[in-house]
This record gives structure tokens, C-alpha cells and sequence, in this order.
């Protein structure tokens, strides 16, 4: 039986915590993909926590003014500031659901513990975009990462796995990206390229190598490829579909001066 009053005081948490993006992806969804080809069995939610039956996921906002001027520390530290909230809010939200009585667990925002082991074993053990899709929150990009209508690909996902029978939010209904190819330009390190997602994937040595690069400098990661995506109504909020030459050149400006601190 669904358990609609206890999805309903999820969302309340959610909104308590101000986390603007929450969706439900029933385990069944894993097993019948939307697209092929899919993901192994050994990275279905079921797999890492047999007792699921709902996959909650949350989105956070990475500031694009913030994004704009990576590679820097000011992106770097954004960039650890929402992975940071990520886990506390999913271990909030597991820890709220295993207080009710359904045996629940977080998943960590990464799932690897640094780029040098990504470099050697490039893959998660459980894909949080995937598992964003499945919950609603958008469609995947040429750049491989899950488009929102609010934010673009400017968001961090979190999930909880959880044992109760949530009512799954609907799949998000048309593509959201506009094959404009920004992002396979502006990739610095050439990992992009122009078919759609799945049949189009990263290379993810040369991205992660480029993140290694970053990394050695202390302004990890890239994401260029989310902020050039003009996907969102972020790039409204912060007067950025239609800049004046002027106002492009101020962005110039703090992005340089940004990218002078902070790093190596």
C-alpha cells in the first residue's frame, strides 16, 4: 500500500531544510529502464540496500555567478559546501524515515574517495543522475548530466534508499536539452562529444584527467560544461540569457580576478 502521509511529511523535512528539488523513483523503475543501454544489476538500489522498495532524491543549486568563474576556489568551495549538505540532509532524511519505522539508508553524493582513485576505477557505485531521472527531476544533456527545469545541469543529487512504499513522482515529460553543443565546445578537455546521451558518452579519462590537473592546483573540478548549458531558469534569475556587452565584460573582469587567489 502506497504511503501518501508519509511521502507528504518527507517533503515537509525537505521544505524545512530548504531543499528546493525532491523526487520518488519506485525500484521498480531500475528494472524496467526508460532507454537502452542501461545500467548492470549490481547498481540498481536493490542491490546496495535489499530492502528498498522508493529512492528519494534531493537537488541542490550549484550559483551560477559562483559556477562562472571556475576553475577556481570560489567554484571549489561551492562545490564542497553542497556536497557537504547533501550528506547531511540524506542522513537526516534516512535517520527521519528509520525513526517511523522503515529501514532506510543514505547514499554518499560521490561514492569514491578522491580523483586519483577515479582515474583508476572511474565508475560510483551508485549513479545519483540516474537515480534523479527515475525520480522525475529532469532529462540527461549531451554533456551527460541530468538537466532540471530550474537549475539546468547546475544541481548536486542526493538519495536515500528507503524500505517504504512511496507514490513515484511521474517521469519528467519532454527533453530538455536544446543540442546547441556548447558544452562539446567549451569542454577543455575534449571528453564531449555531439550524439545524445547514452549513445554519446564522456570520456572519462580525459575528464578526469583534467579534474587531476585542477585538483594538483586546488581548484577542482571543472564544470564548464553545466555553467556554458543555457538550460534553466537560473540564467534568468541572475539576468543571464540576454547580457549587455558591458555586463559580459564585468563578468570577464570578476572571473580574472577570482581565478588570481585562492589556487596554485
Amino acid at each position: 500500500m502506497m504511503n501518501d502521509d508519509l511521502k507528504a511529511a518527507v517533503l515537509r523535512r525537505c521544505r524545512r531544510m530548504e531543499i528546493p528539488l525532491v523526487g520518488v523513483a519506485s525500484t521498480d523503475r531500475w528494472e524496467n529502464p526508460p532507454f537502452l543501454p542501461w545500467m548492470p544489476e549490481e547498481f540498481y538500489p536493490q542491490s546496495i540496500f535489499p530492502e528498498a522498495r522508493s529512492v528519494i532524491v534531493i537537488g541542490l543549486p550549484v550559483h551560477l555567478p559562483v559556477l562562472e568563474t571556475s576553475p577556481s576556489n570560489y567554484y571549489h568551495e561551492l562545490y564542497k559546501t553542497v556536497n557537504t549538505l547533501l550528506d547531511q540532509y540524506t542522513y537526516r532524511l534516512a535517520s527521519f524515515l528509520n525513526d517511523e519505522g522503515y529501514p532506510s539508508v543514505f547514499v554518499p553524493r560521490d561514492g569514491y574517495e578522491s580523483i586519483e582513485v577515479l582515474q583508476k576505477n572511474p565508475v560510483a557505485f551508485f549513479s545519483h543522475r540516474h537515480a534523479a531521472l527515475l525520480a522525475g527531476l529532469g532529462t540527461f544533456g549531451v554533456n551527460n548530466t541530468l538537466l532540471t527545469p530550474e537549475y539546468g545541469p547546475r544541481v548536486r543529487f542526493g538519495s536515500v534508499l528507503t524500505a517504504a512504499v512511496l507514490p513515484a513522482d511521474p517521469l519528467f515529460p519532454e527533453d530538455l536539452c536544446t543540442r546547441c553543443m556548447r558544452c562539446v565546445r567549451a569542454c577543455p578537455a575534449g571528453a564531449l562529444d555531439e550524439r545524445d546521451y547514452p549513445e554519446g558518452l564522456t570520456d572519462k579519462a580525459a575528464c578526469t584527467d583534467n579534474s587531476a590537473r585542477l585538483a594538483r592546483r586546488h581548484i577542482s573540478p571543472c564544470g564548464i560544461c553545466i555553467g556554458v548549458c543555457p538550460v534553466g531558469e537560473d540564467r534568468r534569475h541572475y539576468g543571464r540569457p540576454a547580457a549587455s556587452p558591458g555586463e559580459r565584460d564585468r563578468r570577464r573582469r570578476v572571473r580574472e580576478h577570482v581565478q588570481k587567489y585562492g589556487g596554485l
